[in-house]
């Protein structure tokens, strides 16, 4: 009799993966391929291939431990199509299967891939949703319309407390404990002078990986990043270990500290785990239930904690249903008409200005950057000097390890670069030079001056932010979130605002807005 051909993607390395499920190790084949298609829609860093590749290749000995028949194919192997509907046809013809069991992917493009299988091998195709997350897309669409389709606006707070009710986590009966949904208010702090974070546990390639590297580095000379420091968590054993030296060392200090930058320390408090959620490596309950239960144990605060179980059952679970509530038109969204090209000194690392130096050259070492480098820093530049969205989605898709288009393009898209006119958020997260210079120390040691507006040694936030303000104050005149800023423009004396926006044309017909050579 006929088993059933399981196909597994690289971001599912999960062992109760819902393809995996009633898994029958007699008849059935699990299929994982590496292909080309994967590692180049996009010029992927390189950390972010050899993480997808090496947990796919460690993935398949511990179902081959387990007694199950892999069918592994290895980007090198010949005959290796380049594409998963390739490998799937060829699975097909190998192994002659009943069906196709597979999991609800992470992007668009893979999911219209996956539904032309059924055509294309003439068997029939499953496609089970993905319930590694802890939200229900169905669910999700439901919440979003609201009571009789009623709902005029998404905003992950709402959510975020309906979710908080759904899963009991961090609840006491119906209320939150601690009396408050939110504590980001208390998570706001600079890092403390002499404050030394703890390193992180590393893992250092063992034989399988550094076997992919060596590959890696011979199919894609060329793609951004390095790998000398690689060192991510490529097993679950690996991520649960990860996790805990995280709960352990870091997670009590990671709400005050969540929003801080500093130079030399890329990781300060973070817990880094996306890479390994993003994977299927370690699922993102254990995460928040295991955050919880240092909380209940005295062993972290309650800021911290909610700080942590936020940023997973709020911004991840949110940001993936507003992904699949709105794609595929949402990619193409461009609502402040931002068509500047993306500057080379955000592949180089080349440029003045100290912050984006900190962010593009720590995430071409690390491929990793926090949230607020991303957001305030590489994001909030691309906002105020109105840069080409399209160019922006696609270089945080290609530059970060965790970086899956599920996730990736509503918070840069959304949250970062205002491109959605407010589908994500009710205001654009524009700031000037203080923003950066309250939260770092990278203004210390930079060729310009943040207290300086205009000018050429005048930091280029600051021009900057006034001139974005001015050149959507229609788009955002009715927008109460935006008033202060505006009521603060159309008060300043004429002078002072055309010496603003002097300085910003300047600073954008300048070098460091170089666009890429060729």
């Amino acid at each position: 009799m006929a088993g059933i051909l399981r196909v597994v993607l690289g971001d599912q390395c999960s062992r109760g993966l819902a393809a995996l499920r009633d898994l029958d190790p007699a008849r059935d084949v699990v299929l994982l391929a590496e292909v080309m298609d994967e590692c180049t829609y996009v010029r992927h860093h390189k950390q972010k291939i050899v993480l997808v590749l090496s947990a796919m290749r460690h993935f398949a000995r511990a179902l081959e431990a387990r007694g199950v028949r892999v069918d592994y194919i290895r980007l090198d192997d010949p005959g290796n199509t380049g594409t998963l509907a390739g490998e799937v046809a060829r699975a097909v013809a190998r192994h002659a299967p009943a069906g196709i069991v597979c999991t609800f992917p992470g992007e668009f493009r893979v999911l219209a891939d996956m539904r032309g299988w059924e055509a294309a091998t003439g068997i029939p195709v499953e496609i089970r949703d993905d319930d590694r997350f802890l939200c229900d897309l169905g669910w999700f669409r439901r919440w979003a319309q609201g009571k009789g389709g009623g709902r005029k606006q998404l905003r992950m707070e709402f959510f975020y407390r309906e979710m908080r009710r759904a899963t009991g986590l961090l609840m006491d009966g119906d209320s939150p404990e601690g009396g408050a949904w939110n504590y980001d208010a208390e998570n706001r702090r600079r890092l403390e002078p002499g404050l030394v974070p703890p390193a992180p546990r590393r893992f250092p390639p063992d034989a399988i990986t550094r076997e992919v590297m060596a590959l890696v580095e011979a199919r894609f000379p060329g793609h951004f990043g390095t790998l000398e420091e690689f060192a991510w968590p490529v097993t679950a054993q690996q991520a649960e270990a990860a996790l805990a030296d995280f709960i352990a060392a870091r997670l009590p200090r990671f709400g005050d500290f969540q929003d801080a930058m500093a130079t030399g320390e890329p990781v300060l408090f973070h817990a880094l785990v996306s890479t390994s959620m993003n994977a299927g490596l370690l699922s993102p309950r254990a995460c928040c239930e295991a955050a919880e239960a240092a909380w209940r144990e005295g062993r972290a605060p309650l800021n911290a904690v909610e700080g942590f179980i936020r940023q997973i059952l709020g911004w991840r679970e949110y940001v993936r249903g507003v992904y699949w509530l709105k794609m595929p038109d949402y990619a193409g969204l461009n609502a402040l008409e931002a068509t500047r090209p993306l500057p080379w000194s955000w592949w180089s690392g080349e440029t003045r200005m100290n912050c984006i130096a900190q962010a593009v050259r720590q995430t071409r070492d690390l491929a990793y950057a926090h949230h607020i480098q991303r957001l305030m820093v590489t994001g909030n530049f691309a906002l105020l000097a109105g840069l080409d969205p399209a160019q922006v989605n696609e270089w945080y898709l290609t530059v970060y390890a965790d970086a899956y288009e599920w996730v990736e393009l509503p918070n840069t898209h959304g949250m970062a670069i205002h491109a959605d006119g407010g589908v994500m958020a009710s205001k654009p997260y524009a700031a000037s030079g203080a923003y950066i210079n309250r939260m770092s120390d990278y203004c210390r040691s930079c060729a310009y001056d943040v207290k300086q507006s205009t000018g050429p040694v005048a930091c280029p936030f600051n021009a900057l932010y006034w001139d974005f303000i001015a050149r959507h104050e229609r788009r955002f005149a009715n927008n109460p979130r935006m008033a202060m800023p505006q009521q603060t423009w159309r008060k300043m004396d004429p002078a002072k605002r055309q010496a603003l926006q002097d300085s910003a044309a300047a600073f954008l017909a300048g070098p460091e807005l170089n666009p890429a050579p060729g």
